[in-house]
């Protein structure tokens, strides 16, 4: 049961959940300026989306896992991920910055990098180095021709 809650659209969830609180009950007359942040907000939650797909169309062409505490059966390293490492969490990163931006929830920004903290701490760091001790020479490879986030 554990695993189950403990993946990062739950961790998402609740920081846009508290995001969301803030903008809601606190605003405390805080503003990003209008339809600009609007429109950022908006380019931020698609195209975090968008690297959510592709990331999860690859995996899946590869026929791996996008479970976060299962083991990869391939090293994907094609399409996004030769661009980033952990598309899916820069998405969510994303995601989490549009709806602040768009929901005015100036006093949530600090939620970003806690947020990233915690995915790489809880996620990104476990996943890592067990792709590294399965996957040997060409994950090492991959890290030295591909950044982690960006």
């Amino acid at each position: 049961m554990k695993s189950w809650i403990d993946i990062p659209p739950v961790w998402l969830a609740l920081c846009l959940l508290l995001a969301w609180a803030q903008a809601t009950c606190w605003p405390f007359g805080l503003s990003f300026g209008g339809a600009w942040a609007d429109f950022i907000g908006g380019i931020l939650v698609g195209g975090g989306l968008l690297l959510m797909a592709l990331a999860v169309y690859e995996m899946r062409a590869k026929r791996t896992t996008v479970m976060p505490h299962r083991d990869a059966d391939h090293l994907v390293t094609t399409g996004i991920f030769s661009r980033s490492r952990n598309p899916i969490y820069l998405g969510d990163a994303l995601i989490l910055s549009g709806a602040i931006l768009a929901w005015d929830a100036v006093l949530a920004l600090p939620l970003i990098p806690i947020f990233v903290w915690w995915i790489e701490r809880h996620f990104v760091i476990p996943e890592e180095d067990r792709l590294r001790r399965k996957f040997r020479a060409d994950f090492a490879r991959y890290c030295q021709k591909t950044r982690r986030w960006v």
